[in-house]
């Protein structure tokens, strides 16, 4: 687990902070070099005892899921003008 003598990855912390908690796991388990239960493990237990952590990722991913909605349904509606001019043909 976490301790003092070894320093969370800078590069972990800040994939947490973009609400990306798969890659602060990978980073974790490549720099640590220890299994993937383990690494998960560690990363819970340093947004457990950073308790704005918590509130951050959530936001993080919030403003992620906003972003992907116009850009999914942009898509939808280009398919149903594709399918409309090309079925009509």
């Amino acid at each position: 687990m976490e301790t003092q003598n070894t320093p969370f990855p800078g590069a972990a912390e800040a994939a947490l902070l973009k609400g990306n908690k798969i890659e602060a796991i990978k980073i974790v388990r490549k720099d640590r070099g220890v299994d993937l239960k383990e690494a998960k493990d560690i990363v819970e237990q340093h947004v457990a005892t950073h308790p704005g952590l918590q509130m951050q990722m959530e936001s993080a991913q919030a403003v992620s899921r906003q972003g992907f909605l116009p850009w999914f349904m942009a898509v939808i509606i280009i398919d149903a003008l594709v399918y409309y001019f090309l079925a009509g043909k």
